[in-house]
């Protein structure tokens, strides 16, 4: 496994980050916020943690949100029952979802992001957090209450450092500039919606944070399986996520979609490989992007992320990836 500063920072991070949305408890009877019935209860979530200390994979990547709180209870729990020393992970969770429903049970205000932060570290078992992030962004709360929030966690050695996920550019620049004008702690990393279907963050957002010395870290990397094959054309499913998710649909259905996903299974059969490699291989060779953030429920996607990493696409086949892509509306900022 290689390692590579997060954007401007001297913090070292691993070239994949594990995403732990699939981790805490599956959904059963009404599905709320966070939770998904294709989640990985503890016990089957274990073999994965173990298997991404094993690969070298020192970034984690959570929420608050993600199974209600579960996700940072089994993170939190393996860590402490395996003696894993906290200063050798770089764990990272995120703030704003809805956590109850009630007032101030969600978004960024003062209060929220610091009783929310009490919590997630209750919950993780640790005295901090290296990397806190803003979920989405909260047109509900000036941002300049926000950012100061986010500098006395920091202050406060709560946090190491904070980023944000997907939002407009101009609000991210907004952000920057106010956190540099008052002095505050600024984000340093951006989790954003980019993969091969889906590449409207090349027009504004990855400039930015290549100005910015801001390191990207993609989630959805592989379309939520998509460019890995859990769908197809037709309207078939292969697994439970791509026949329970309706985000998914949401964010990808283009007909033209699949003629991106045509492309990656030509180049992935030429070179023997997982489309799943294929599409790794492509994003981490671009310009910005320091660790996309997958997810895994089967022991060889891991490995097929770790082997992306060592896969160098020529550029023809990058072209022949890229040539089907039809430009998509804005998609995941909520």
């Amino acid at each position: 496994m290689d390692y590579i500063n997060l954007g401007d920072t001297g913090l070292q991070v691993s070239r994949i980050c594990l995403g732990c949305m699939t981790y805490g408890s599956p959904a059963t009877g009404k599905i709320l916020p966070g939770r998904q019935s294709w989640a990985l209860n503890e016990s089957d979530s274990q073999p994965f943690f173990r298997q991404a200390l094993e690969l070298g994979i020192n970034f984690w990547d959570t929420a608050n949100v993600y199974s209600g709180g579960d996700s940072e209870i089994v993170i939190g729990r393996f860590l402490k029952q395996n003696s894993i020393r906290r200063e050798s992970i770089v764990l990272a969770t995120k703030v704003c979802s809805p956590m109850r429903e009630e007032p101030n049970g969600h978004g960024l205000s003062r209060k929220a992001i610091l009783f929310e932060l009490d919590e997630s570290l209750k919950r993780l078992q640790t005295d901090y957090v290296d990397l806190y992030q803003t979920h989405r962004w909260d047109y509900e709360t000036p941002i300049e209450e926000t950012l100061e929030a986010l500098h006395d966690a920091v202050k406060a050695g709560k946090v190491r450092y904070i980023g944000a996920s997907s939002m407009y550019a101009w609000q991210f620049a907004k952000a920057l500039y106010l956190s540099r004008l008052n002095g505050w702690t600024r984000f340093v990393s951006m989790q954003n919606h980019y993969n091969l279907l889906y590449r409207e963050e090349e027009r504004e957002m990855i400039p930015l944070c290549l100005d910015q010395g801001v390191g990207c870290i993609p989630w959805s990397p592989l379309a939520r399986g998509v460019l890995a094959g859990n769908r197809t054309r037709e309207g078939g499913r292969h697994t439970t996520r791509s026949s329970t998710d309706p985000f998914t649909d949401y964010l990808y259905d283009q007909p033209t979609d699949f003629d991106v996903v045509d492309a990656v299974v030509e180049v992935a059969a030429a070179r023997d490989v997982a489309p799943a490699q294929v599409a790794l291989a492509w994003l981490l060779a671009k310009p910005g992007v320091t660790a996309p953030i997958v997810g895994a429920t089967k022991k060889r996607h891991l490995k097929d992320a770790l082997a992306a990493e060592e896969l160098t696409l020529s550029e023809e086949e990058i072209a022949l990836l890229e040539k089907p892509y039809v430009a998509h509306p804005v998609l995941g900022h909520f």
